[in-house]
């Protein structure tokens, strides 16, 4: 199994590529997430502002 240092040199840049593709989507896809729970969070405000502000603690 010989190899020379151009075809390794390939295969390591292919692999680097691959790579910051996935951290690439992992990126978006946790972008993603923070937005839609932020668009879920707005929406519950606005229908009751003063929901959650108030504690009843009396027993």
């Amino acid at each position: 199994m010989d190899m020379s240092i151009a075809a390794l040199s390939v295969n390591m840049h292919q692999a680097q590529v691959q790579q910051d593709m996935g951290i690439a989507v992992m990126k978006m896809a946790m972008e993603s997430d923070v937005s839609m729970v932020d668009e879920a969070l707005e929406m519950v405000e606005s229908l009751d502002p003063a929901l959650g502000n108030n504690i009843d603690i009396s027993v």
